[in-house]
């Protein structure tokens, strides 16, 4: 017999530990080198745990929900066993096969039935976590009967409407008002305890103004197919607020700093976070040096974290750091906020839907695209004067763009 151990992997400084979610072997089961056996859930990204080689599982060390650290065991594969783990499997696990499949599904694409072990993506598991769905329990349509997004948001959806309108079978409460319980994931619990602390500790206070669009609604209008055509990838309105936030940033330098016990730090680059919705929560990923990255290179970016959000492959890396955030309600429909800062940040720029509203314009009402913007910023270290020439220079940059070619 030759033990391997199957390790969490290391985690970063800043995360002391993790949640273990759903194995998707079991001991007796084989696996091959590299299959997914586990994924990790940390208060930032879901991490996939593979099999360090072929073999069957001995042993699992730590269940479904247990919390781990960095290094700990988990299982353990006996990769000497492969003969042994391709033997006809015994009849009681061989009760629930493919046989339960009516004929006519043979034309169809492959899928896991209800009842087999399915293995699902982690986006895919935490929805089904997050809805105390089994895995096993849906029907995989991905390669090989994996468990995509689109499995598990429609399973879950069933879920949620079997609550809201119970059939008639089911038992429900006189007063007709049912509850799900549903523990709270790492992800959502760490964003809780940031957002507490943020308010506790900073002294938050939020300055607004609006913007006309127009003059970015024209460019973006006139070079958005040659643009794409080129660089291979839509040209939005988030590049241009990044641009005009890091020129702001540049010119009142302490909107870009942090505290630090009795210090401030000015940061001498623009670390940018981008927040963006995912099936665990919001993350903000980060664009490193955004000072250095042109129009093109940023709206890449910012398609890959919104891609890799939604399948939960951001990195630990990627979601660490930064130093200001922007964050975008207006896609949700947002009509005015006030953010919330991200600590160790001083400021957060919020941007809203853009609606065409009457303004006055030389003296007659003229209808334009407005964009009320929302500047939170920490008066401990920045003062309200800073703050609101900051997010009038951004303000001014969006209002005429070539400002953001010239530096002007």
């Amino acid at each position: 017999m030759a033990i391997t151990e199957v390790h969490v992997p290391q985690l970063s400084e800043s995360i002391s530990e993790a949640t273990l979610l759903q194995w998707k072997k079991q001991p007796g089961e084989a696996v091959q080198e590299d299959e997914i056996l586990i994924e990790i859930e940390t208060d930032k990204i879901v991490l996939e745990v593979p099999a360090p080689v072929s073999g069957v599982i001995t042993e699992i060390v730590k269940g479904d929900g247990s919390t781990v650290v960095s290094e700990e065991v988990l299982a353990r594969i006996d990769t000497e066993a492969q003969a042994a783990a391709s033997a006809p499997a015994a009849p009681e696990a061989a009760a629930a096969p493919v046989a339960s499949v009516p004929a006519a599904a043979a034309a169809e694409p492959p899928k896991v039935a209800a009842g087999t072990s399915a293995v699902a993506s982690p986006a895919a598991s935490k929805i089904l976590s997050e809805k105390g769905i089994e895995a096993a329990s849906v029907t995989g349509t991905g390669r090989g009967g994996r468990v995509t997004k689109a499995d598990a948001m429609a399973a879950s959806a069933q879920v949620t409407s079997q609550v809201a309108a119970p059939a008639t079978e089911m038992p429900v409460s006189l007063d007709g008002r049912p509850e799900q319980r549903v523990p709270m994931s790492r992800l959502r619990a760490r964003v809780a305890e940031r957002l507490l602390q943020s308010q506790a500790e900073n002294a938050i206070l939020t300055t607004f103004n609006e913007v006309n669009m127009q003059a970015i609604i024209d460019l973006r209008k006139k070079y958005k197919e040659a643009f794409e055509k080129e660089h291979g990838v839509k040209l939005g309105f988030t590049s241009f607020f990044v641009k005009a936030a890091v020129a702001a940033l540049k010119r009142y330098p302490v909107v870009n700093a942090s505290v630090d016990g009795k210090d401030i730090i000015y940061h001498g680059y623009f670390d940018i976070g981008i927040a963006v919705g995912s099936p665990r929560g919001l993350v903000v990923p980060i664009l490193r040096n955004a000072d250095q990255l042109g129009i093109a290179e940023i709206e890449k970016q910012i398609a890959d974290f919104g891609r890799r959000a939604q399948d939960g492959k951001l990195t630990l890396d990627e979601l660490t750091g930064g130093t200001f955030s922007i964050s975008n309600g207006g896609v949700f429909g947002s009509m005015l906020s006030t953010p919330i800062i991200n600590p160790p940040q001083s400021a957060i720029l919020g941007i809203h839907a853009t609606k065409e509203r009457p303004v006055v314009e030389n003296g007659q009402i003229v209808i334009r695209p407005m964009n009320y913007l929302a500047l939170s910023y920490d008066h401990r270290i920045i003062d309200g004067r800073e703050a609101v020439l900051a997010l009038v220079a951004i303000k001014d940059a969006l209002e005429d763009p070539q400002r953001l070619l010239l530096n002007v």
